[in-house]
This record gives C-alpha cells, sequence and structure tokens, in this order.
C-alpha cells in the first residue's frame, strides 16, 4: 500500500493511508544506506507486517523543521515584544528557493499602541504589494480555506503563537501551548516533535519553534534571486550578475533609494550574503 508519514516517535512511524493510522517499522535497508524517512515522506508500505518498503522521491525537503513533500508554509511572526524582519526574511528566501509557497500571518497585533500598529501596517502593506499572502490571527475563517488538499508547515520563531493558532484553528486538537518568558523575551519551547495533524481537508504540521535557521544549500545568487522583488528590476541593472550590492549602477540600489523596495528588506539581504 501506498501512505503518507504523519508522525515519528523513536523508531515508530505513523503512516496515513485510506483514513487509518499505521504504525510501521523501517527495513534495515534504509540504515545500512543512510536514508532516513522523514515526516512528510510518501512510502509504500507492507500493511500486514507493519514494514515501510519504499520512499517515494521527494518534491521538496526542509530541514529545519525536518519534513518532506511540503506545499506551502505559513509563518507566524509575532510582533511583540519585538518584530523580527531579519527572521522573517530568512524564511521567506529558505521557502522560496524550496519551491513552498509562503504565506505570512501576524501575531499578537492586539499589543501593539496606535504608532506601533502604524509601523507594522507599513510592512503589511509591503508584503503584499510584493506579491505575498499576509494575514493577521485574528482572521480565522479567512486561514481555514487554505488548507484544502494541502500539506501546510507552521514555521516561526519560539513563542510565536504557532500553536495557539492552530487551536484556534480547531480546538479539538488542544496542543499544549506555553507562557512568553519575560525574563528572556522569547518564548518557552512546547512543540516536542513534528507531526501532521489533520485539519480543514488538509494536512499540518505543528513543528518545533526556533529562532535561527542557516541557508543550508543555498549560494550567494540563490540568495539574490529569492528576493522576489529584486527580480522585476534587475533587467535594468548595468550588469546581468548584479548582485545589487557595491555595483555603480544598480537599479535595486534605485528603488531602495525612493523607497520603492523597503529598506529593512534590502538591509536584510546585504547580511545574508555577507
Amino acid at each position: 500500500m501506498q501512505g503518507r508519514i504523519i508522525k515519528i516517535i523513536s523508531n515508530d512511524y505513523t503512516v496515513y493511508s485510506n483514513n487509518k493510522e499505521y504504525i510501521c517499522k523501517c527495513r534495515g535497508l534504509f540504515r545500512n544506506q543512510n536514508i532516513k524517512p522523514v515526516v512528510g515522506d510518501i512510502v509504500e508500505f507492507d500493511e500486514k507486517n507493519n514494514y515501510i518498503l519504499k520512499i517515494i522521491t521527494r518534491k521538496n525537503s526542509l530541514i529545519r523543521p525536518l519534513i518532506a513533500n511540503v506545499d506551502q508554509a505559513l509563518i507566524v511572526s509575532n510582533v511583540k515584544p519585538s518584530f523580527d524582519t531579519n527572521l522573517l526574511d530568512k524564511l521567506l528566501c529558505i521557502i522560496e528557493f524550496n519551491n513552498i509557497k509562503p504565506i505570512i500571518c501576524f501575531t499578537k497585533l492586539d499589543l501593539l499602541n496606535n504608532s506601533e500598529l502604524e509601523e507594522i501596517n507599513k510592512y503589511i502593506d509591503y508584503y503584499k504589494k510584493i506579491g505575498y499572502t499576509v494575514f493577521i490571527n485574528t482572521e480565522i475563517d479567512k486561514i481555514k480555506k487554505i488548507f484544502k488538499d494541502k500539506i501546510t508547515v507552521f514555521t516561526g520563531q519560539t513563542g510565536a503563537g504557532k500553536s495557539t493558532l492552530i487551536n484556534k484553528l480547531d480546538s479539538k486538537l488542544n496542543l499544549e501551548t506555553g507562557e512568553i518568558s519575560k525574563a528572556l523575551g522569547r518564548g518557552k519551547h512546547t512543540t516536542r516533535h513534528v507531526e501532521l495533524l489533520k485539519i480543514h481537508d488538509g494536512l499540518v504540521a505543528d513543528t518545533p519553534g526556533f529562532s535561527n535557521v542557516s541557508f543550508i544549500d543555498m549560494s550567494k545568487s540563490d540568495i539574490r534571486d529569492n528576493f522576489i522583488e529584486f527580480n522585476e528590476y534587475k533587467d535594468k541593472c548595468k550588469f546581468r550578475d548584479c548582485m545589487h550590492e557595491n555595483e555603480l549602477v544598480c537599479e535595486v540600489k534605485n528603488k531602495v533609494n525612493d523607497k520603492t523596495i523597503i529598506e529593512s528588506r534590502y538591509e536584510n539581504y546585504l547580511k545574508f550574503i555577507k
């Protein structure tokens, strides 16, 4: 039979197939070839003896969170205690590189004063303008519609509100949530393993929170090419392989100067390529 791995705990692989779950083990062949199935893998398995026999070729995979065959990523980005544009832009770039559709969800706007809210709305408008789908975590009915027939990974910094949002989307899941540590200014780890959860006719992954990701297997030009708004202007740069950094004639830098491209995006880009 063929199914999808929806949970891994120790050496037990939960495979979902035909509305039924099977707890399977891996063949020794995988260990000998140093192959490790991950959550999201589509596999062929022996449903009588409960053994995974073959991993179907993945269309994509992420290292952290460790998951395969993702359709879209919902990046949960909190605006309090502070809004981390660096992490958001890093996640957007990496997710784009992996051919996964990024969707942004901002949380904790209710904690902002009027001037802070006005500033955050500028960012929201900008990310929408360059082509991203953006939600506020109070738009629950709208968010529910994105999951149908998709595998969605929830990602973002620890304490951003991922588990809380999933609980709002489906209260039956009742995921463990943690309070924000005021002393550390960041959330406590609450999610302990990657698991695909059935929700609104799709599957979503609630993943361990993290605050540091790296550009594994990405070159400087990969980073450049996955800042999607830069691609609109690169043909007007003097050099075909312009890195939009030290070149004298660069249309991307012109667009930063005239504020068409928001300054935080460009500054983060420079940090990433360095």
